[in-house]
């Protein structure tokens, strides 16, 4: 990683933050499927065991989706370097985001991408989706540039809204209240983006929030 990446966070704070960022991620479908199963242990509610069922499948799919998509995008996904086919970021993305509100446009050109390319665009979506509480559109765009890659996001919707805390933390700064497991997220994009020697930015009009990042070769770094 670039030795001019800005460190708000020590190694320990950032990794006890992503630690609860993922857990706080994972907390609605793995209790909805305790929920469940309790309720097919209990011999009164056979009434609701058809319901209890599709419960517990539903829940287990959304918690199979939210690890695979946390592997790649907040973890190593595998230690060997190479291309990712973005056949896989899209079907990663697409069922992270499958319950949200907004529509997920996949329109990413390139076959592939390198990891650390697809690990920030992965959180850039995540960023976009955040961006569009209220439904609308989050469009994802990644294209090769000359063996880097030009990374896209934009999110189009009602009351579409880009706080200054992601603004901070992104560029590498602390957010006025602090660094949580909100803010923490944005801040990690950043350190990705800056560690391939490149940049992440931010901006806001209207109801459209844009979200760029460059990244370098992996030679350049």
């Amino acid at each position: 990683m670039s030795t001019e990446t800005i460190s708000a966070l020590s190694a320990e704070q950032l990794a006890a933050l992503l630690a609860a960022r993922l857990c706080h991620d994972l907390v609605s479908p793995i209790a909805a499927l305790g929920a469940a199963l309790s309720v097919l242990d209990d011999d009164d509610s056979s009434d609701m065991h058809d319901d209890a069922m599709g419960l517990v499948k539903e829940s287990a799919k959304q918690a199979q989706a939210k690890l695979e998509f946390s592997r790649l995008a907040f973890g190593a996904g595998g230690s060997a370097p190479g291309i990712l086919d973005t056949r896989e970021l899209q079907r990663l993305t697409e069922g992270m985001f499958a319950t949200v509100k907004p529509e997920i446009v996949w329109k990413v050109e390139s076959p592939g991408l390198e990891k650390a390319a697809a690990r920030l665009l992965l959180n850039m979506a995540v960023l976009g989706v955040e961006a569009a509480p209220r439904g609308g559109t989050v469009t994802v765009e990644g294209v090769d540039a000359a063996g880097g890659a030009r990374l896209q996001v934009v999110s189009e919707g009602r009351r579409a809204k880009l706080e200054d805390s992601v603004v901070k933390a992104l560029a590498g700064e602390e957010p006025e209240d602090g660094f949580d497991g909100r803010s923490v997220q944005p801040y990690y994009a950043g350190v990705i983006a800056r560690g391939a020697a490149g940049r992440i930015t931010a901006r806001i009009e209207g109801e459209r929030v844009e979200f760029v990042a460059l990244v370098a070769p992996p030679e350049e770094r």
